[in-house]
């Protein structure tokens, strides 16, 4: 790479060429702003935070990133089916066939506007942040020309709102009369195990028989969502419901992810609870750990949540069991007196 510098009348010129690139120039009033131009210019096509020529960002398009993305990156994820999925999502959005060239923040507002029509905050969130993701990736360790990051010259959508679905008798009563004889054994087990537990869904399909231990009543998730270890304490209950499961694989329940999504997709049509989603239990079973008088950092323990915020949206207490808590101490203060 080399500058020269030129007096072209009464200004002056100055010129950045790269071997197999076209040249950059731009005309200044005075001799030291070229040169000052010249060497910034070098510095910005050496830390590639400047494409050499149009061409250079023409060459390339949204969708080449992401293909490589998901090939050295989604890969090494422990999500990286979910992840996958939402690249396929991603693709199929008239974004991802612009060229690096015409990625404008304007671009993918567009496309965040296009999917809150069909989907909410939260998702088009989630998808937003695998595509910053991929700029950041390529513009620092690949080498990429990208001068910004347009996902960072947008505005995200509200992030939703902390779901306050709890598991009424009633609800429950339905799910487990829908359920009846169906052919799919493991969703009643699955599904009290997780109100037991407060285990997610994925913990409790790859939760195997040598991590559970019915003597010391605990059961041990080497692999967990946010990448630490624990151990959950088991209830009796979660005891009596290990016991009557047949050991016939090393997973406790040996399904799919696929078959539990589509079964219970069966199973709350049956129940006539459609906006009961299954993760709404590990929420039912936090805010029972709290109604049952566990401290925090104990509920903490059992759900693995690292952040106390996060907790709390994962808690929803009913102010009629608080209010029989509170007749109890007023009970005991009369007895005691």
């Amino acid at each position: 790479m080399m500058a020269t510098i030129r007096k072209r009348g009464s200004s002056w010129q100055a010129q950045v060429r790269r071997q197999g690139s076209s040249p950059i120039s731009k005309s200044f009033t005075t001799k030291a702003d070229a040169l000052l131009w010249a060497r910034e210019t070098e510095r910005s096509i050496d830390r590639a935070e400047l494409p050499v020529t149009i061409k250079d960002l023409q060459r390339i398009t949204v969708a080449d990133l992401l293909a490589r993305y998901e090939a050295e990156v989604t890969t090494k994820k422990r999500g990286a089916d979910r992840e996958r999925y939402k690249l396929r999502v991603i693709r199929s959005h008239p974004l991802t066939s612009l060229s690096l060239a015409k990625l404008t923040a304007v671009a993918v507002s567009r496309y965040r506007d296009d999917r809150l029509k069909v989907v909410q905050g939260a998702t088009v969130r989630r998808e937003l942040a695998i595509l910053q993701h991929c700029f950041e990736v390529a513009r620092k360790e690949w080498g990429t020309p990208l001068p910004t990051n347009p996902v960072h010259g947008i505005t995200l959508p509200e992030p939703s709102r902390a779901r306050e679905q709890r598991l009424e008798a009633e609800a429950g009563q339905k799910l487990h009369a829908a359920i009846g004889s169906v052919h799919a054994w493991y969703l009643r087990p699955l599904m009290e195990l997780a109100i037991e537990t407060g285990m997610r869904r994925g913990e409790l399909l790859s939760l195997q028989w040598r991590h559970v231990s019915l003597g010391k009543r605990t059961a041990h998730l080497p692999i967990t969502k946010n990448g630490h270890a624990r151990t959950v304490a088991l209830t009796p209950k979660a005891i009596e419901i290990l016991k009557a499961l047949p050991q016939t694989d090393a997973r406790v329940l040996p399904v799919s992810g696929n078959a539990v999504r589509l079964a219970w997709e069966r199973l709350r049509k049956r129940a006539g609870l459609p906006g009961l989603r299954f993760h709404d239990l590990r929420h039912e079973a936090v805010s029972r750990f709290f109604e049952a008088g566990l401290s925090i950092p104990e509920v903490a323990l059992m759900s693995g949540h690292r952040d106390t915020r996060m907790l709390m949206r994962y808690t929803h207490l009913r102010p009629e069991a608080l209010a029989e808590q509170l007749a109890k101490v007023a009970q005991e203060e009369v007895i005691a007196n």
